[in-house]
């Protein structure tokens, strides 16, 4: 499909590339990974001839239609969302137009001595539209944008009137709507539902051009790859399995490297400790001599190296709450004439952990923001327990960090009376350090933003937790820390998530919500699937 020899590529004074090599076949799904700032954004432009290799050879099929979804999304005004997902589509796009263009020509009877000319190209360009599937292009945009989460009438809609997003949404159903040879993907699952991941794993799984993506979600990254392409110190490593089989392969490695070095170190200091006691004596000083010329030419082994700074949230003891942390009794809820629940009925005790799932509208966030106090119900009983200290993550809730303020600067002004170390002990703990102090938050990625929120939050630490999708923008290493540290976590949890691996590690009961009704699920969401037959609500039967 594509090779890449020789590459060599730096940005600024960071060396991104440094005589990389990488073969990809035909049908192959590859998981990217490395380190933020390891150049996966730049692997991408490189393939789409966005960037240019300063050294080395990216070679491509002549041709080849490339498909790039890259998080950003365009002007889109003046058309429903069907049509913008179909102008998203690239080729088929335009050659859509082009024979709109030339039907308006062959009724022109000012251009009547160019018919043969106008028919010869529209024949030329109808082949090719046929060919890239151009006359069933909005039956399959339509089923696309299905599986992406719009219904029927919001894909009639303007797309103005979308958020980012949704608009986000279009934008990758037009690249999934190109069916180009090779697609790359850069964190396609960003602003999904759990029903829309389902979906886009089914999707990518049948498809049968090249994939290669990034992407936060381990379950995802597991299903759909079936090759890890990991960017590490410059170089280009491709591992042959799903995202778990590539974790063991590299601990396996660190390991018997560790080994390895702890081998030669002993030996070499076995060996430094004779020369050490035999090189004075004039019997023995040849053999000494001719030990450290054996050791001066063997080649050294390099210390293990941390592959990269590993962060350990840390969540101190919350204070003890009532057992009852909260109870809601035939809770109604509607907004105009939608109505979201009717006659819900909820009891959080003491350290459990409820996963709240729902499709699109279904009141997940209304039942987080009533189980706060931020919002009303119609109708119902409802209260919070005693001795509450509550913590609340919402889904906006990096956008409110001043994006003047410093890492320290929004943490010290929360908590003006503490002691300098502590807070900085807080913010180590979350992976903020000695350098990153002074940092602004406008220069933060969306992950370090979700990081210094819980950091802030954190610091005294909450005996009931209510966070809406927590793991948002938090990569695979950094949403892995967060729930150890949730693990020791000994308050109470209401929380939603579309991340099936942190619904796994995190829940101990399951709440679906369902057409105004609520129906509770007992052991996790292991067995929310296994009782439910269903891996989200909206989502197909397994096994059907």
């Amino acid at each position: 499909m594509f090779s890449l020899e020789g590459l060599h590529y730096r940005y600024g004074s960071q060396i991104l590339f440094d005589g990389a090599d990488l073969k990809v076949e035909d049908g192959w799904k590859v998981g990217l990974v490395g380190p933020n700032g390891s150049g996966k954004t730049t692997l991408f432009r490189l393939l789409t001839d966005r960037e240019s290799p300063e050294v080395g050879e990216v070679n491509l099929p002549r041709q080849l239609r490339i498909g790039y979804f890259d998080q950003t999304v365009g002007e889109m005004e003046g058309c429903s969302v069907v049509e913008q997902s179909i102008r998203c589509a690239g080729r088929v796009s335009d050659l859509r137009a082009v024979l709109e263009t030339l039907e308006h020509d062959l009724s022109d009877p000012a251009k009547s001595g160019e018919m043969d000319r106008i028919l010869a190209r529209f024949g030329e360009v109808q082949h090719e539209f046929q060919a890239l599937g151009g006359y069933e292009i909005e039956p399959r945009a339509r089923e696309i944008l299905a599986g992406l989460g719009f219904e029927p009438e919001r894909m009639e809609g303007e797309v103005d009137t979308l958020s980012g997003g949704w608009k986000m949404r279009v934008a990758l159903a037009g690249i999934l709507l190109m069916q180009p040879e090779l697609l790359l993907l850069d964190e396609p699952t960003n602003h999904l539902d759990l029903e829309s991941i389902l979906w886009l794993e089914s999707f990518i799984r049948g498809y049968r051009g090249t994939v290669v993506m990034t992407c936060h979600d381990h379950e995802f990254m597991n299903r759909v790859v079936d090759r890890i392409l990991e960017i590490d110190q410059g170089k280009l490593r491709v591992f042959p399995g799903d995202y778990d089989f590539y974790l063991a392969q590299r601990q396996l490695e660190e390991k018997q490297r560790l080994a390895a070095y702890e081998r030669q170190q002993t030996m070499i200091d076995r060996e430094m400790k004779f020369i050490n006691s035999f090189r004075a004596k004039a019997r023995t000083a040849s053999q000494a001599q001719s030990r450290l010329k054996k050791l001066e030419k063997m080649e050294k082994l390099d210390p293990p190296r941390s592959r990269r700074k590993r962060v350990h949230f840390r969540i101190p003891e919350p204070p003890r709450s009532g057992n009852d942390v909260f109870v809601g009794q035939s809770l109604d809820k509607c907004f105009g004439d939608k109505l979201v629940f009717l006659e819900l009925d909820v009891h959080v005790r003491r350290g459990e952990r409820w996963a709240i799932m729902g499709v699109n509208g279904a009141g997940k966030t209304t039942l987080l923001k009533i189980i706060i106090g931020e919002l009303e119900p119609d109708s119902g009983k409802w209260k919070q327990g005693a001795s509450l200290r509550l913590g609340y993550f919402a889904q906006h809730t990096t956008e409110l960090l001043s994006p003047t303020a410093t890492v320290w600067e929004t943490i010290s002004s929360e908590y003006p009376g503490e002691s300098i170390g502590s807070l900085r002990k807080c913010l180590a703990g979350f992976g903020f350090f000695e350098e990153d102090l002074d940092k602004s938050t406008s220069w933060l990625s969306g992950g370090e933003k979700v990081r210094l929120v819980l950091a802030r939050m954190l610091y005294r630490p909450p005996n009931f937790l209510v966070l809406d999708e927590p793991t948002n923008h938090l990569d695979v290493e950094s949403k892995q820390a967060l729930m150890d540290a949730l693990a020791g976590y000994t308050g109470t949890m209401v929380f939603v998530s579309h991340d099936r691996h942190f619904l796994d590690g995190m829940a101990t009961h399951v709440l679906e919500l369902e057409q105004g009704e609520g129906k509770l699920f007992y052991g996790g969401y292991r067995a929310y699937v296994e009782a439910s037959g269903h891996e989200a609500p909206g989502a197909p039967k397994l096994n059907a």
